[in-house]
């Protein structure tokens, strides 16, 4: 990926939006990426958890949709078991936007979607930004979200080192 360079993509269904994020972790070790989707399978948080137990992601938070603790419980309490024992963050919030935004050891980048983490029989449109200033954005944007129950009250922001590039 060239910095400052924006890739759009359209699939009939057969990507979901982890695809994009898996390219990009095999690029470069991620040290802190924001997740915010609707809501996700099982298979998607245990890859996620694999990143994080492997070190290809050193820091992730999670933002999923009001209806995902309860129609997707058994995802929920996974998720919820990975995000303490990463230190991470699962933040339920009246959410229905696909975003991914990182900071990596080569690039900083941010990954929008019309999909969701798990994949869909639809066609999907997606864009990667390699940009530090819009990887930015939405961290901060995220980092002030309220969530809707108490899980992660004692949840501190991630600081990243913005001054190592």
């Amino acid at each position: 990926f060239e910095k400052g360079a924006a890739y759009h993509c359209i699939s009939h269904g057969d990507v979901d939006s982890l695809t994009y994020l898996r390219v990009i972790v095999k690029q470069q070790p991620v040290e802190y990426v924001l997740i915010s989707t609707w809501c996700m399978a099982i298979t998607d948080v245990k890859e996620v958890e694999k990143w994080l137990e492997r070190k290809d992601i050193g820091h992730a938070d999670f933002y999923v949709g009001e209806i995902f603790q309860g129609s997707y419980a058994d995802v929920y309490l996974y998720l919820k078991k990975v995000a303490e024992r990463f230190g991470s963050r699962v933040c339920i919030f009246r959410n229905h936007a696909k975003v991914m935004a990182g900071f990596g050891e080569h690039f900083d980048f941010v990954i929008e979607s019309s999909a969701n983490i798990n994949t869909n029989p639809r066609c999907e449109q997606a864009t990667i930004t390699i940009d530090t200033g819009l990887s930015c954005f939405y961290k901060d944007f995220f980092d002030e979200v309220n969530s809707f129950n108490g899980d992660f009250e004692g949840w501190n922001k991630y600081e990243f080192n913005q001054n190592k590039k």
